[in-house]
């Protein structure tokens, strides 16, 4: 194994929400060491300006190259909306978004090509989940719906109670006159809230998340790339966050589905 090779994989997000996608790379590429950084003192991002959303992603970008990474994942469908290809043209190393892969997953998976897309308003803002779909489907109809308040409700840990089910019917039974039988969870913090969201559109509707897809995607570029840690060493994961939030442990643990061992703050000031 080269030198790159051990390298560690760069994660980042507006939150600790994209530890969900973490969680999903240590299970398909168990000996990659991981850093993750969470952008928790500036969430959400999914309210801000595109060019405020770029500006932060570049510093969260360049803060996981001092960490000597050898491939960044911008775990945030936000910044993958906005800011993503911009980082891509930018940057030499391999930088992969959430979004293309979730959109795949959700015209692999529908039947009735009837797609519901959720996510932050400027991700919904954006229209890229609807260009990827459409690109990859001409033929498909999409509903598109932002649900500003799932982000907050994730990061307090309100996972399934009155409040969080109430506030999904309130977003989500539009959908059922839509007809969708597929919905992507289009923010890497909504799949905590699956459940709810699972019991308010019914079992008809497969939920798509896209951090499953996304490690594929990774592993498929590292091992292109011949960047692959075939140590036989299980690899650890190095929590960095610009804000230590209540609970930002016990939420983190949840997301991630494992103890996470230290968080160290960090600041860009």
């Amino acid at each position: 194994m080269g030198e790159e090779a051990g390298k560690p994989i760069g994660v980042f997000d507006s939150g600790i929400g994209g530890l969900t996608v973490v969680r999903e790379l240590m299970q398909r590429l168990p000996n990659e060491e991981i850093v993750y950084f969470g952008d928790t003192a500036r969430l959400p991002y999914g309210t801000k300006s595109p060019e405020t959303v770029l500006r932060f992603s570049r510093q969260n970008l360049s803060f996981l190259k001092d960490r000597n990474v050898k491939l960044i994942v911008v775990a945030c469908n936000t910044a993958s909306s906005v800011a993503l290809s911009t980082l891509v043209e930018e940057e030499e190393m391999p930088v992969v978004g959430v979004l293309l892969p979730g959109a795949r997953a959700a015209a692999r998976t529908t039947r009735n090509k009837r797609v519901g897309v959720i996510g932050t308003p400027a991700t919904i803002r954006s229209g890229a989940y609807e260009q990827a779909l459409r690109e990859i489907e001409p033929g498909i109809e999409i509903w598109s719906l932002p649900c500003p308040l799932f982000v907050p409700l994730a990061e307090e840990g309100w996972l399934d109670n009155e409040v969080t089910y109430l506030t999904a019917k309130y977003y989500l039974e539009p959908l059922a006159s839509f007809g969708a039988d597929t919905l992507v969870l289009g923010c890497t913090h909504y799949p905590l809230l699956a459940g709810v969201i699972g019991r308010v559109v019914g079992e008809k509707v497969a939920l798509v998340d896209s951090a499953r897809e996304t490690a594929l995607e990774v592993e498929r570029i590292l091992s292109a790339k011949g960047l692959g840690n075939d140590s036989g060493v299980p690899g650890k994961i190095h929590v960095y966050v610009s804000d230590v939030p209540y609970l930002i442990r016990e939420v983190g643990e949840r997301f991630l589905g494992r103890p996470i061992e230290r968080i160290e703050r960090v600041s860009f000031q």
